[in-house]
């Protein structure tokens, strides 16, 4: 018996509303993936052994992407480079890429791979999307010929672009970004002339993608979220970490605290270049993430994040990062004060010599505070609070305002600041503040073995990183990391801090 008619709009109503209250939430899925690599040559392989290259990694991240739509993930992101790897000229990437057109052109390439010049990838990774329901957001590379009438065409005759590609569920193009920050080594791909902030409506909210080195400038990175207002940043990776501050899960889990959205970090899983750590981090820390320099084992990570992180109940206040750094004085002299490198920038350091204190220490404008109580200090730990005020240049440039609490390497004084992973001492509480400069200021807090501390600090609308409980772990560094992005174009100053 067919249901009668206002049975059926009942019904439908109801599907509605449910459809309607499920978008308040949803299921976000990540994929870490060991990208099986092509061999080392200085020639162009054929465009067959290319694809097949191509296929061999796609059938990884098709199982991963079928085990995400049974999880019941609405969206799944995959790796930077996770499709063909990175040892590449100009000339050896050619044979992998696609052109791949504006999504303007509303194109389904599963059902109709035949309207522009062949895409296989397109073709492939648009029916994974559309055979589990699901987004798909991968990586891979973009061709786009041009000709002398262009005066910034490469002699080659075509720009090659390094490219991010968003298919919704039902295998339409929805999003195509080119990258802007290329990394130092990414010599086979070029800038495009202007950077553009790509983004594309769900039913879960405004998202928005950028690229892996594009997280430490403003463009476009800042302009998705400060001025067009996304929801969820999707970030197609391959990090390779840099301790004290820069590992993939702390920097990116800071990144989306200070800006306040949801960040879907893939990274690419090569342990002898440093490449692990992928995440869903929400504004008030991670939901899920995976680090493992042990294997080579790719990582599926799924977890439900709110569609629209500034209405929850949990969405940090704004912040005024100088409010209570500014109103005190100075903690203590700076009489012990000492120089010290990290990661090539010349930090000023004191070092906690008591159990409990309070202690400041200053670089240029910028003077960090510090309150910490220890739980059981190590007699074989020792811990600084530092501060950097300045340009980095070593691998980009861009200026950085940092205070931290950090483990030194060993007791000897000289080695604060270089990587360490463990630690044994715990802290019963710390807060840490700075007057800094910019309203750009990521928090971190690692712990011993490169872990995360979801839920166990949080920043108070003064600017005080605080810890919230007792931490659990000991504490390898807690970082106000400061981006202020208006003076990454000034000249270095050539001459370190002199110090007695």
């Amino acid at each position: 018996m067919l249901p009668s008619q206002p049975l059926l709009h009942a019904a439908v109503f109801a599907l509605t509303v449910l459809q309607a209250l499920a978008s308040d939430t949803f299921i976000a899925a990540v994929y870490e993936h060991a990208v099986i690599l092509p061999d080392a040559t200085d020639k162009p392989v054929s465009p067959d052994d290319a694809l097949a290259l191509m296929n061999k990694n796609m059938d990884v991240l098709e199982g991963a992407i079928k085990e995400a739509a049974q999880q019941g993930a609405n969206i799944i992101v995959t790796p930077e480079d996770g499709i063909y790897g990175w040892r590449f000229t100009r000339e050896t990437i050619y044979p992998y890429l696609e052109d791949i057109p504006d999504p303007a052109v509303n194109w389904i390439p599963c059902t109709d791979p035949t309207r522009f010049a062949p895409a296989p990838v397109q073709e492939r990774l648009s029916c994974m999307a559309r055979n589990n329901s699901i987004y798909v957001v991968a990586n891979m590379g973009d061709k786009k010929p041009c000709n002398s009438s262009d005066p910034c065409c490469p002699s080659d005759g075509r720009y090659q672009y390094n490219t991010n590609v968003v298919f919704d569920p039902e295998g339409k193009l929805v999003a195509r970004y080119h990258k802007y920050n290329l990394f130092m080594s990414e010599t086979q791909f070029n800038y495009p002339k202007e950077p553009k902030a790509i983004t594309f409506e769900t039913p879960f909210g405004k998202f928005g993608i950028f690229t892996c080195f594009d997280i430490l400038f403003r463009e476009p990175a800042v302009v998705l979220v400060s001025e067009l207002q996304v929801d969820t940043v999707l970030f197609p990776t391959a990090w390779m970490n840099v301790l004290p501050f820069l590992t993939a899960v702390e920097f990116h889990s800071a990144w989306a605290m200070g800006m306040g959205v949801n960040f879907l970090a893939a990274n690419t899983h090569y342990t002898s270049m440093s490449m692990t750590g992928s995440g869903i981090y929400a504004p008030d820390g991670a939901r899920t993430y995976y680090y493992n320099m042990k294997t080579e084992d790719g990582r599926l990570l799924v977890a439900e994040l709110d569609s629209y992180p500034r209405l929850s109940p949990a969405s940090l206040p704004a912040v005024n990062w100088t409010s209570y750094a500014s109103s005190v004085g100075r903690f203590s002299p700076n009489d012990h004060d000492f120089g010290g490198l990290i990661f090539h920038d010349w930090f000023t350091f004191t070092e906690l010599t008591k159990p409990e204190g309070n202690l400041t220490v200053c670089q240029k404008d910028l003077c960090c505070h510090l309150s910490y109580k220890i739980a059981g200090k190590q007699e074989d730990e020792v811990y600084v609070l530092g501060a950097f005020d300045g340009l980095h240049v070593v691998e980009g440039q861009y200026y950085l305002q940092i205070c931290t609490l950090l483990k030194c390497k060993s007791t000897d004084l000289k080695t604060c600041g270089q990587p360490v992973e463990t630690a044994q001492t715990k802290f019963e509480m710390f807060s840490l503040s700075g007057t800094f400069g910019t309203n750009y200021v990521f928090p971190e807090v690692l712990y011993s073995g490169v872990q995360l501390a979801p839920g166990e600090f949080e920043v108070l609308n003064d600017g005080r990183l605080i810890s919230k409980t007792r931490p659990t772990k000991p504490v390898v560094t807690v970082t106000l990391f400061g981006r202020w992005y208006e003076k990454d174009h000034l000249k270095q100053n050539p001459q370190p801090p002199a110090f007695p």
